[in-house]
């Protein structure tokens, strides 16, 4: 049989230290931005158009900050979750420069962390990964965890690392974009006048609106960002996993998630950071999902009194309406209906 095939890392084939050097840069088109808008639904202004965008002080509308992390993520899937089971969680996320249509991107990543799981057929893989366009900008750092097969169950383990992770990234090490103003944005076109002024740690925001996912919409969004994780493709390996069933890509929940927070953070303007997340729960076709938010913190940007920064805890539910903001019970585990808990920084301006 050929060996040219490639079958994926499985987990004893990870080292610490490894540095991976993923495939397929990525030209961005106008046309990646329409296609996501038309899976998602997002409809936040600075990414909509240039005009808006131009009031704000930048050069044209960037790339939806999600749209972008899915581009740079579906670069890693082939080297690092080909043979996952599941991911796990995100954390220390970090936007750099905007992407604008016409930029190319690539990434690295590198393993900065190994543990065999107790069942001695899984572990878990740490991994930084980086992100940059075509003249070495960052354009996104991030670190993920996930869980892996491995190819033999008798294989040794590696002596456990687990890395420490931040809790979130500082407000400080927050990168704005160049040129970008708070003074120029219009909360009329933007349809909301909600700024930042008006939220308060502790306040709860149900987002109302409901979004069922389709099976042929989900393999659609992460084709689009070249993911190709066998969970979310193949029926015929799915038949014997314990659910049956194709999984949906968590980012693309993330994105449903983030497009229903429209309606209530229609002015949280630009993602900055994510600090932390898990996909509580997987999630598959048919389900219709929900999403509430908490503000969990606020702050001035530093140096800067056009825009300020809001901590925000988004979570999502499936076939679960969020009026009564479903969340962990008195034991700490998760409403049965919750499959997403993201913990991330937005930038939204401030008033004059």
């Amino acid at each position: 049989m050929s060996d040219k095939t490639n079958p994926g890392y499985f987990f004893e084939d990870f080292r610490l230290g490894q540095r991976l050097v993923h495939a397929t840069p990525r030209t961005v088109t106008e046309g990646e931005v329409s296609l996501y808008v038309a899976l998602t639904g997002s409809r936040f202004p600075l990414n909509s158009s240039d005009l808006f965008a131009g009031a704000c002080g930048l050069e044209a509308a960037p790339l939806d900050d999600l749209l972008v992390f899915h581009l740079a993520f579906g670069k890693t899937v082939p080297d690092v979750s080909l043979n996952a089971v599941a991911n796990l969680g995100y954390a220390d996320c970090r936007f750099g420069v905007p992407v604008f249509p016409g930029d190319s991107l690539s990434t690295v990543s590198e393993v900065i962390g190994l543990k065999q799981a107790s069942n001695g057929t899984t572990g878990v893989v740490y991994v930084r990964s980086h992100c940059v366009n075509q003249v070495g900008e960052t354009v996104l750092a991030w670190i993920r965890w996930v869980l892996v097969n491995k190819r033999d169950a008798a294989a040794p383990a590696p002596e456990p690392v687990v890395p420490a992770l931040p809790e979130a990234v500082p407000y400080g090490e927050l990168v704005v974009p160049e040129g970008f103003e708070g003074a120029g944005y219009d909360c009329t076109l933007a349809g909301s006048l909600h700024l930042w002024e008006d939220y308060e740690p502790g306040e709860r925001i149900d987002h109302v609106d409901a979004m069922t996912l389709e099976e042929a919409e989900h393999q659609l969004a992460t084709r689009l960002y070249q993911n190709t994780a066998k969970v979310h493709f193949d029926q015929l390996a799915a038949n014997a996993n314990r659910f049956g069933r194709r999984i949906v890509y968590g980012g693309h929940v993330i994105s449903i998630a983030r497009a229903l927070s429209f309606n209530g953070l229609a002015n949280a303007s630009r993602i900055a950071a994510i600090n932390g997340g898990s996909h509580v729960a997987p999630t598959f076709a048919g389900h219709t999902l929900f999403a509430w938010s908490e503000v969990l913190d606020k702050a001035p940007l530093p140096g800067r009194d056009d825009l300020g920064v809001l901590r925000v805890r988004t979570v999502a539910t499936k076939d679960r309406p969020c009026a009564d903001f479903p969340d962990k019970g008195a034991d700490g585990r998760p409403d049965p209906a919750v499959v997403l808990d993201l913990d991330y920084s937005v930038l939204m301006p401030r008033r004059a």
